[in-house]
């Protein structure tokens, strides 16, 4: 029996350019729901412009493109609502403790304080950052501060994140 789930990209006829220079052309891609995909090439190749395009950054020049069953124009804020995205450098601020950096965003949020106090001592768990919820960025290695990356991320994974 065919499953009714979207997939979780779809991709037909992707097309961008930037000036002259044509980076997508025509790109076709499908990425089953609850599959690990990865996006690998050469510097120049188009990874980038396709996440951006994906997660709504930048608008594609032709083509369609979905993301859990949602146009990525069209459905911007049901794409935003479905993805979280976290770059290859850490948007945490490295002078703040893990537990104050999760608390911003929460304040940011306007979470209320039972609220934030509850969900950042979750996230804390979930990342298994607990033990160095109290600890200033600067000591946390690289894998750590991805974690919290993620944990800052709209979707802290499984419904539990801070951004309302």
């Amino acid at each position: 029996m065919a499953s009714t789930t979207p997939a979780a990209i779809t991709v037909a006829g992707l097309r961008k350019a930037y000036g002259s220079k044509q980076v997508l052309d025509g790109v076709d891609l499908t990425v089953p729901a609850g599959t690990i995909f990865a996006l690998l090439g050469p510097n120049g190749a188009g990874k980038t412009t396709i996440v951006h395009i994906l997660s709504t950054l930048i608008r594609a020049d032709g083509g369609e493109v979905a993301v859990g069953g949602f146009d990525v124009v069209r459905q911007a804020d049901e794409v935003r609502g479905k993805i979280g995205l976290t770059g290859q450098f850490s948007a945490v601020d490295s002078l703040l403790t893990g537990e104050e950096n999760l608390a911003l965003m929460g304040r940011l949020r306007h979470l209320p304080p039972a609220e934030l106090k509850r969900r950042t001592a979750g996230l804390l768990e979930k990342f298994d950052l607990v033990e160095a919820a109290k600890q200033p960025l600067a000591t946390y290695s690289g894998g750590m501060r991805r974690r919290l990356d993620l944990a800052m991320t709209p979707h802290g994974r499984s419904g539990d994140h801070l951004p309302g």
